[in-house]
């Protein structure tokens, strides 16, 4: 995954480097206790917790669970980078929830 990201990014990583919290841990397992799967696609595979306001954006709502959905970054579709970040790491979507729902009520049907 990190060559993939090396790959789009070129060599300028540094603009996704911000200090995590050493509590995003705890926060980030619990909230995949809780939300196990993704929101975007219903899978369960390789799912992590995607913050709705970026950390960079806003970083006291790092550990705000209200800040979290549960997205994929699974190899066949990575949710995480098309409905998070529109397909650019450097961006984010501020309507992640609902693109996620709407996304995944058309999967389901």
């Amino acid at each position: 995954m990190f060559k993939f990201i090396k790959k789009l990014l070129g060599n300028n990583l540094e603009t996704l480097s911000v200090p995590r919290s050493s509590k995003w841990n705890k926060v980030r397992k619990e909230h995949l206790k809780k939300y196990p799967t993704c929101c975007a696609c219903g899978g369960d595979k390789k799912v992590t917790p995607h913050h709705i306001v970026p950390v960079h954006v806003n970083p006291s709502l790092e550990l705000d669970f209200d800040n979290l959905i549960t997205l994929c970054e699974d190899s066949s579709f990575n949710c995480h980078l098309f409905f998070g970040h529109f397909k650019n790491w450097r961006l984010y979507n501020p309507n992640v929830v609902n693109d996620s729902k709407n996304w995944l009520k058309k999967i389901k049907k």
